[in-house]
């Protein structure tokens, strides 16, 4: 059995695992992000690889490669961190410091999403000539897309799902502003008029009935259909799996989703609502898709090896 070591930094957390060649997840940790210093957050990822070596007990001798999300822009082919909103690493290359931390050739970058959306993709199933799209609502919103098993990059930034404005009280706002984790609490303390509640109440709220929450889920899922619904004419993709924790954690969203969506959606679109779901991976499909990455020997064109 071969392994390699998949990595996925955020802004708050840095998870590895060890990931086997039939993408099997045989051993993970988590240590915190240090985002106060681009040499401190390396320092960290470094923590976290040798972490879950002594974990597993095994060696970076025993190790095919690293792969490695990270979130922002990044050159895949040049392995640097191009830029990224919540950490310090402009133009940081983070594949040579790797390479020379541990002495390991084989190293693969990619942003974040686009290796979770790696490791769904191949989980699904999805016959070779499809179009498949990854949605992770989170922190932040975003997406992967993935066409007759290459993924769609265009000129370097695509899939930036968040950025797409949504009707908001009469005005427009980016999607992720509205609908993403912070979003959502935002618009509760506004509605409630309350100085801080967490997102997980608002949640919380919503299960249990109380009929302001009601109305505040009912508002954001409106948005994320609308969200979607561009995807829907844009793409028309055969299949879209949903990931993050907002969505993970709270899987009545998609339902609700759908029947917004459906509302949108001419005839001819609704073929969709069918072929969408919910990540069974959850919270390791960064992980998961960073260390499969390894074993494919290609970066765009993926199709050829899958099953």
């Amino acid at each position: 059995m071969k392994r390699a070591i998949g990595i996925d930094i955020g802004g708050t957390k840095i998870a590895a695992g060890i990931i086997s060649d039939t993408g099997e997840l045989l051993e993970r940790t988590e240590v915190k992000s240090d985002p106060s210093d681009r040499e401190l957050m390396f320092d960290r990822v470094v923590e976290a690889v040798e972490q879950v070596l002594r974990k597993s007990r095994i060696t970076i001798a025993d190790i095919e490669g690293i792969g490695v999300g990270v979130p922002g822009k990044v050159d895949y082919e040049k392995g640097v961190a191009v830029f990224q909103n919540n950490l310090p690493w402009k133009q940081f290359p983070i594949t040579v410091r790797l390479q020379e931390q541990f002495g390991i050739e084989r190293i693969t970058i990619d942003n974040d999403v686009y290796m979770a959306a790696f490791a769904e993709w191949k989980a699904s199933q999805v016959k070779r000539d499809e179009t498949f799209v990854y949605v992770t609502i989170s922190t932040g919103i975003s997406c992967s897309i993935i066409h007759k098993g290459s993924f769609f990059r265009g000129a370097g930034f695509a899939g930036e799902l968040g950025l797409i404005p949504a009707r908001w009280k009469g005005t427009n706002d980016r999607l992720e502003k509205i609908a993403a984790g912070p979003g959502i609490q935002r618009i509760a303390e506004r509605e409630l008029q309350v100085d801080t509640i967490s997102t997980e109440d608002v949640f919380a709220g919503y299960i249990n009935g109380v009929q302001e929450y009601q109305a505040i889920i009912n508002e954001i899922t409106d948005y994320l259909a609308q969200g979607i619904y561009t995807i829907s004419c844009l793409l028309d993709p055969h299949k879209i799996v949903f990931g993050g924790s907002v969505i993970v954690k709270n899987p009545f969203l998609l339902q609700l989703i759908k029947v917004k969506l459906k509302n949108y959606q001419l005839l001819e679109q609704q073929h969709l609502l069918e072929e969408m779901s919910i990540s069974k991976l959850a919270q390791n499909n960064g992980v998961v898709g960073a260390g499969l990455r390894i074993f494919e020997g290609m970066y765009e064109s993926i199709a050829d090896t899958h099953s």
